[in-house]
């Protein structure tokens, strides 16, 4: 990571007081023993980062105490966490905003780490906003891109803003501990380490299930719910306006089911009621990290861009040889996407059959 540039103005100096904060910290999300993927994307990027400031990756568990959570934490050395802080008791068995946010607060004001980090998940948001909020300190929401500013120790929080149509850099100078969010799939997946090792610190708080207002009626896992699940496929078909009309949507089905695959699609489609928001790529939807990215008449703003630029193979498929999505597309067809789809749709078909035979 090369250092960001430096704010323009007087050189801050932190507050006395919060020079005591230290380390990099990243709230594992967890749900009845199943980790959400960006946590340990943000383990990796903590690590990055605190190898830049000379400090400790710390991971924070949450739960019910259980083999789990034993393993969960075992899991958090090895993608590159230094301590975890394990976290346990039976009212913790299920996320609810108040017993959380209760104890995260008192576990960030008795170890004070310098910089916390937390996934842009529906959970991740809650819980964020809530710790900031009872801290009193800032945070920085659906991050990009995240680095340190050597002369002063802050988090340099980069994200889009205006609509997307921007990019701003954001740091909290004043207060601690440093907060930012980040979606899954923006950061790259750690290598696993086996070999690595920590120290664990047991915290047991003393919480009342009588205190809590909200109660858990039922559990519901994602692979029980009909919505797609774009931050996990390894291959996503997208639309853009350049499709023309909702009718024509079924040709990226077609291809995304053949290579097995999800749909996305642009948030004017999504505006224009072609489809549900859970199929939206880009700033205000979904940030995708998939093997394929097929860009089906998209034109490349920005607000989309940030959604899936870190896509490892972009085909882009666009009747302007001068659309922004050529900039930073790996692959690209200059033609009519109501033609090409149903092109690839067979060929892809035809050579899929011939390999399943060959098998």
């Amino acid at each position: 990571m090369s250092e960001p540039s430096k704010p323009q103005g007087r050189k801050f100096q932190l507050p006395e007081h919060l020079k005591e904060y230290k380390g990099i910290w990243v709230i594992v999300e967890q749900e009845r023993g199943s980790v959400h993927s960006v946590s340990w994307e943000l383990v990796g990027e903590a690590r990055k980062l605190a190898d830049k400031l000379g400090v400790e990756v710390g991971a924070v568990v949450l739960g019910a105490d259980s083999p789990d959570l034993n393993a969960i934490c075992a899991d958090a050395f090895t993608y590159g966490a230094d301590v975890v802080y394990k976290v346990t008791d039976p009212v913790l068995a299920d996320y609810r905003t108040d017993p959380y946010t209760r104890v995260m607060t008192d576990v960030v004001n008795t170890y004070k780490p310098e910089i916390v980090l937390l996934g842009a998940t529906t959970l991740g948001r809650d819980l964020a906003g809530a710790i900031a909020t009872t801290l009193a300190t800032g945070l920085t929401a659906d991050c990009t891109e995240l680095d340190i500013y050597m002369d002063n120790r802050s988090l340099a929080a980069t994200r889009p803003t205006f609509g997307g149509t921007l990019l701003c850099t954001i740091q909290t100078l004043a207060y601690r501990p440093q907060m930012a969010t980040v979606r899954p799939r923006v950061m790259s997946m750690p290598d696993r380490d086996g070999s690595r090792t920590g120290r664990v610190v047991e915290v047991f708080p003393t919480l009342r299930e009588d205190d809590v207002i909200t109660k858990v009626l039922s559990f519901i896992a994602d692979r029980e719910q009909t919505e797609a699940q774009l931050a996990f496929a390894d291959i996503i078909v997208a639309a853009g306006k350049g499709l023309g009309k909702p009718e024509n949507l079924k040709l990226v089905f077609d291809l995304a089911k053949v290579l097995g695959g999800e749909v996305g699609v642009t948030r004017p489609l999504v505006q224009a009621g072609w489809t549900g928001f859970d199929r939206q790529v880009g700033q205000t939807g979904k940030t995708v990290r998939p093997k394929l990215y097929i860009a089906a008449g998209i034109s490349g703003a920005i607000q989309h861009r940030v959604g899936m630029e870190k896509s490892d193979l972009i085909l882009a498929i666009n009747t302007d040889a001068n659309a922004p999505i050529f900039d930073f597309a790996h692959l690209g067809l200059v033609g009519d996407a109501l033609t090409i789809l149903p092109a690839l749709t067979d060929a892809f078909g035809k050579r899929l059959s011939v390999n399943r035979l060959a098998g």
